[in-house]
């Protein structure tokens, strides 16, 4: 990568134009064989927010993906707190917990929770309304087993961004007489937020394309809609393109709210977590076309 910096070459832009050559290859087709001919019509039809049932899924997917990012840091605050815990007992439950969900695939974790669990009679996922809202129960062990598995990987986050805090700003709340519950939520934590928050934008951005394994649980989320369409037109390039396109939409809109939340709490800081000092749309393009200049030698 060195070798290209040092010619003006960014990695993002080379990467782009292989993709393209790539698609560009596959299109043209073998010697011998009848080229590749790409339907607009199907594309533009399917990629269109007002495609049948599109919406829809874009919101399921969104929908599980806050909230089973929002169970992650939940128990990612507690399997920290449990690890970093003088009692032995609270320190090997954590340990077991993050050994389970990140030495595990995500995949499995879903097939188990969801068809292990209820063919074995533990659990069943049974269908309930909530404010008039029918919550199927595919859904429900989508949230809850990405949430918990997403709580393994937040817990090392939080646990780093706890040790980052100054130890004197611990030991000055305790001796103003605070308990250890007060320290944590008024002094610790919110301290630690800064570090915390660049890796929780990067886990919730992979929790939307995490998303996609939720059709081996037949949860009609993004992926699984082009890929029924897929099934139906026998038009796979077309359907997952538009797919990608999707998935891109997402994460994009998102890389602008994380920069904004990031640039929010760095706020008083020399150096901010987007890139620093510069134009205010600097830190998107850093993060997502590695625009940031190379260093010195």
């Amino acid at each position: 990568m060195s070798v290209f910096r040092g010619h003006g070459i960014r990695p993002a832009w080379l990467a782009g134009c292989l993709l393209v050559a790539l698609v560009a290859a596959g299109c043209a087709g073998k010697p011998g064989q009848q080229a590749f001919n790409f339907d607009w019509h199907v594309f533009f039809t399917d990629v269109s927010p007002f495609s049948r049932g599109l919406l829809g899924a874009v919101y399921i997917t969104v929908v599980i993906s806050v909230l089973s990012q929002a169970i992650g840091v939940v128990l990612g605050v507690f399997a920290a707190l449990g690890k970093m815990a003088k009692l032995a007992p609270a320190r090997a439950i954590a340990n077991l917990y993050i050994w389970i969900f990140r030495g595990t695939p995500v995949v499995v974790q879903l097939m188990f929770g969801f068809y292990g669990l209820s063919a074995a009679h533990v659990w069943g996922w049974d269908a309930f309304t909530l404010f008039g809202l029918k919550i199927p129960g595919e859904v429900q062990a989508g949230i809850i087993i990405l949430g918990i598995n997403e709580g393994a990987y937040m817990a090392e986050i939080i646990r780093a961004g706890i040790l980052a805090v100054d130890p004197g700003q611990t030991e000055a709340a305790k001796s103003l007489g605070m308990t250890y519950g007060q320290t944590m939520r008024r002094i610790v934590l919110p301290q630690a937020a800064r570090v915390i928050i660049p890796p929780l934008g990067n886990e919730f951005n992979n929790m939307l394309k995490t998303t996609s394994l939720l059709f081996v649980l037949s949860v009609i989320e993004t992926y699984n809609h082009y890929n029924i369409a897929q099934g139906q037109n026998f038009q796979p390039f077309e359907e997952f393109l538009g797919c990608a396109m999707w998935y891109l939409l997402m994460t994009t809109i998102w890389g602008f709210v994380q920069t904004r939340i990031e640039r929010r709490f760095s706020r008083g800081t020399e150096q901010s977590s987007s890139g620093g000092a510069g134009p205010r749309n600097k830190g998107f393009a850093a993060r997502f076309m590695s625009l940031r200049a190379p260093i010195e030698q």
